[in-house]
């Protein structure tokens, strides 16, 4: 029972987030493109790791870490006044580059798909039938 608890107040707070990241005013944030990743909660709500990767790669994600340290308390504040929660975790944020790593490997498999030769294509039609 307490890891579904557990696993709904997770949600809870990753839609929250999204939400309080679209308000925040900071250029370091509301100029990039930043999306949360994952979102870890300890078993004892004191401590909340959230990973965020920018699509324009580790750097920029970087950068966002830095804004959203630097309004860690407002964003605490906030949760605060929008869940139910009697102890709201300390923020820990951290970068990661997947978005940027799922795209490259999204274009590898595009571009293997393009090398691909039109004769095999031909060749399964024929043994279809």
């Amino acid at each position: 029972m307490a890891n579904h608890k557990l696993s709904r107040t997770t949600e809870d707070i990753k839609r929250e987030l999204t939400a309080v990241f679209r308000e925040l005013k900071d250029p370091r944030v509301q100029g990039a493109f930043i999306s949360i990743i994952r979102v870890e909660v300890t078993n004892d709500l004191s401590y909340c790791t959230v990973y965020i990767s920018a699509i324009e790669g580790m750097e920029r994600a970087n950068e966002a870490v830095k804004g959203l340290k630097s309004a860690a308390g407002f964003i605490r504040s906030e949760l605060a006044r929008r869940l139910s929660i009697r102890h709201v975790p300390s923020l820990i944020f951290k970068a990661t580059d997947s978005i940027e790593y799922s795209a490259n490997i999204s274009k590898i498999l595009h571009d293997l798909d393009k090398k691909r030769p039109v004769s095999d294509e031909n060749e399964e039609a024929e043994t279809d039938e």
